[in-house]
């Protein structure tokens, strides 16, 4: 043996170079693994306004300073009062007394996260909102998240930003004592990464040529033995529905005789009792007849208009998702191709050994990557200028993730009190989480019309309710326990309450600026005296 091949495994290992990673992926390193490079990039290319600057806005900004937002503003002109030192984590407890808020709060704030920037705009929101300098100022924001605004201002805002289908999603939350709801804001969420645990089609019914191919090279009679306790369920399935088609015009298993019939033909073909990979080929024998070509979740996004275009000058926001999402529609009906989605390379795990599974990991990857080829030709031709214009990180990641999308249209802040048919239908439905948001709803009102937050009553909110949902509606037994919270505590912002909402907010606005991940649609109310969570008016 030379020199060269003996060596020590110190000597080994030296010319490997250490790969030590960089300070952001050391200090990022877990989110990363939650929404990868591009989903840390537009965090980081991110700027939040924050209007209002009490504990639990504060609470929900720590939440998106500590995974690294590019920059954020808080817009409050409100002094500190010794009950904000009491309750807000971010001020200098009585040396912040008699001084802007929201001023003592950044650099508190800003000690999480070095790499962040933010500021403080000692202004009213009502200042911004009278003058059209001030209203582009709002709107150039990723995302605006409001908390406790009075109803009239919130309402300003709420117009502006939906008045824009390109404007940022408007995140409004309210909170009384141990109550709380929030909502965010949007025209359309468009999502790619969904990041959904349902596994895409195997295409066992519709195999692709090599996949098939490998399914009808197998010698049932002269296979050794270890092979075939070692075959993937994925080639067993292929095989016996390949054989099943030729026996019945085409045809898959439809009775429930049929199917009883499939699944013995895959257990007859053992011949050891202990051969695991065709128990679990018996196992997955529903997707040879329950995994459709296109899942109907899809199929209907298909149909789907995009929003129109605020001006012929700024496209519609999301105009090359829409574009891939037609490319996708005329992909899977082009009579050439395979009639479905294109190939998922992703697998699961199986009973097999690593020979087999190797194989046929490279057969899935070297076969969806000729899909993903047709399809961004296909792309190139049916929109050459958004293809030309679209990042290919993007176009891949929609490929790799079709069987995923998602699309949401949201509604304006305030459609569904406006809605009587819908809340009568939730107070039936979810009548606990209707009440609370009901409650909350009363408590704005009474506050818009009456600041002084002494003169809410239970009475006066129960009245307000009623004239929410309209005469004849038969209110919730849980109204009365929501209604006695907010009365108790109409105004007071609790640590543990603001605690709470951090995360909560935090993570609906991480979801929207990654576009990862489904976003809430609808009202999230929360109880801490119960100690639930809820969704109501989606």
């Amino acid at each position: 043996m030379t020199t060269i091949d003996s060596q020590n495994i110190e000597q080994a290992t030296a010319a490997i170079a250490p790969s030590v990673p960089d300070d952001k992926t050391r200090r990022y390193d877990r989110q990363l693994r939650i929404w990868a490079a591009s989903g840390q990039a537009a965090l980081e290319s991110s700027r939040i306004l924050l209007v209002s600057s009490s504990a639990t806005s504060t609470s929900i900004l720590k939440n998106l300073v500590l995974p690294g937002i590019g920059h954020f503003s808080i817009l409050d002109a409100a002094i500190t009062s010794p009950a904000d030192a009491g309750n807000n984590f971010f001020l200098n407890a009585r040396e912040s007394i008699g001084k802007p808020r929201a001023q003592e709060a950044v650099p508190l704030l800003r000690e999480l996260n070095e790499s962040v920037q933010g500021e403080a705009v000692l202004k009213d929101v009502k200042e911004l909102l009278a003058t059209e300098q001030g209203k582009d100022w709002i709107s150039g924001f990723s995302i605006v998240i409001a908390h406790n605004l009075d109803k009239p201002t919130l309402e300003e805002l709420s117009t502006l930003l939906w008045s824009n289908p390109n404007g940022p999603p408007l995140v409004t939350v309210r909170s009384a004592g141990f109550l709380a709801e929030f909502h965010i804001q949007y025209h359309e969420h468009c999502v790619s990464q969904s990041h959904s645990e349902v596994a895409p089609s195997l295409r066992i019914t519709r195999p692709f040529p090599a996949l098939l191919e490998w399914a009808r090279s197998i010698d049932w009679k002269s296979i050794d033995p270890t092979d075939h306790g070692h075959l993937p369920f994925v080639v067993i399935l292929v095989r016996l529905v390949d054989e099943w088609r030729k026996s019945h015009d085409g045809n898959l298993p439809k009775t429930m005789a049929e199917k009883k019939d499939f699944k013995k033909s895959i257990l007859d073909l053992k011949i050891k009792v202990d051969e695991e990979n065709f128990d679990e080929a018996e196992a997955q024998a529903w997707r040879v007849w329950s995994e459709p070509a296109i899942p109907s979740d899809i199929q209907a996004l298909f149909s789907l208009s995009p929003l129109p275009s605020p001006s012929t000058s700024a496209p519609q926001r999301h105009g090359a998702f829409h574009a891939l999402l037609d490319t996708l529609a005329d992909f899977t009906q082009d009579a050439q191709g395979p009639g479905t989605l294109p190939l998922s390379a992703s697998l699961p795990d199986m009973k097999s050994d690593t020979k087999s599974y190797v194989k046929l990991q490279n057969l899935y990857r070297e076969w969806a990557e000729v899909e993903r080829s047709k399809f961004k030709e296909l792309f190139k031709k049916k929109h050459p200028q958004v293809a030309e214009a679209a990042d290919p990180e993007e176009v891949d990641s929609f490929v790799k993730n079709s069987h995923h999308l998602r699309v949401l249209r949201g509604k304006p802040l305030g459609a569904f009190d406006k809605d009587h048919e819908a809340l009568a239908s939730s107070v039936g439905a979810a009548p606990r989480e209707t009440a609370t948001h009901l409650a909350i709803s009363a408590l704005t009102n009474l506050l818009a019309r009456d600041s002084d937050a002494s003169k809410v009553t239970a009475d006066a909110l129960k009245a307000e309710v009623v004239s929410i949902v309209g005469e004849g509606v038969d209110l919730p037994e849980e109204l009365d326990a929501a209604i006695g919270e907010v009365a108790r505590a109409p105004t007071a912002d609790l640590p543990n309450m603001a605690a709470f909402l951090g995360g909560l907010v935090a993570q609906e606005a991480i979801k929207m600026i990654t576009e990862q991940y489904v976003p809430l649609n609808g009202y999230c109310v929360v109880d801490l005296v119960d100690s639930w969570t809820g969704v109501v008016g989606a």
